[in-house]
Formats: C-alpha cells, sequence, structure tokens
C-alpha cells in the first residue's frame, strides 16, 4: 500500500505502508526494499517503542536497524506514556 503525503511546505511525497501481523516477515520485506529506495522505516508498533519490550514484540535485530534507519524503536522506558497524537506529529517531523 502506498499513500501520498504533503509536508507542512507542500512537497509531496510518496510513503509506503507495510502492514501485517507480528512475526509475519515485514522486516524481512522492509529491509531490502529501504536498503534498494534509500529509504528508512518508521515502526508504527505500540509495543517496540518501548526498551526492554523484546520478548513478544519482534524487534529488528541491532544488526537489522544498523542497516538502514529504523524511528521509534526503543526510545522510551516502560514508564513512559505515549499516544498516537505524539505519534502523528513526530512521525509528521520524520517524514
Amino acid at each position: 500500500m502506498n499513500s501520498e503525503f504533503r509536508t507542512q511546505g507542500s512537497e509531496l511525497r510518496i510513503v509506503l505502508v507495510l502492514i501485517g501481523p507480528t512475526a509475519s516477515g515485514k522486516t524481512a520485506v522492509s529491509l531490502p526494499l529501504a536498503e534498494r529506495l534509500g529509504a528508512e522505516i518508521i515502526s508504527a508498533d505500540s509495543r517496540q517503542i518501548y526498551r526492554f519490550m523484546d520478548i513478544g514484540t519482534a524487534k529488528p535485530t541491532a544488526a537489522e536497524r544498523a542497516s538502514v534507519p529504523h524511528h521509534f524503536i526503543d526510545i522510551l522506558d516502560p514508564d513512559q506514556d505515549y499516544n498516537a497524537g505524539e505519534f502523528g506529529v513526530r512521525g509528521r517531523e520524520v517524514i
């Protein structure tokens, strides 16, 4: 799936969206695709954003994260609040 996204400066960008359940192979598809396109990966997983929550989240490995820039993985401690509105603001900044 792809979506058009217009930045605040009216620049039009194409945003590719890869969706699926945990451990369905999204990372295996996204890494070579991002490398080929020179793209970055924005994680929208509500648990991958938290440090120490590795079991059950299928986070990309450190090596995978080093091969392509990733956003919103391991940036908060589990006791920190975060919500969809904050994600929207920060996601737009990344895009």
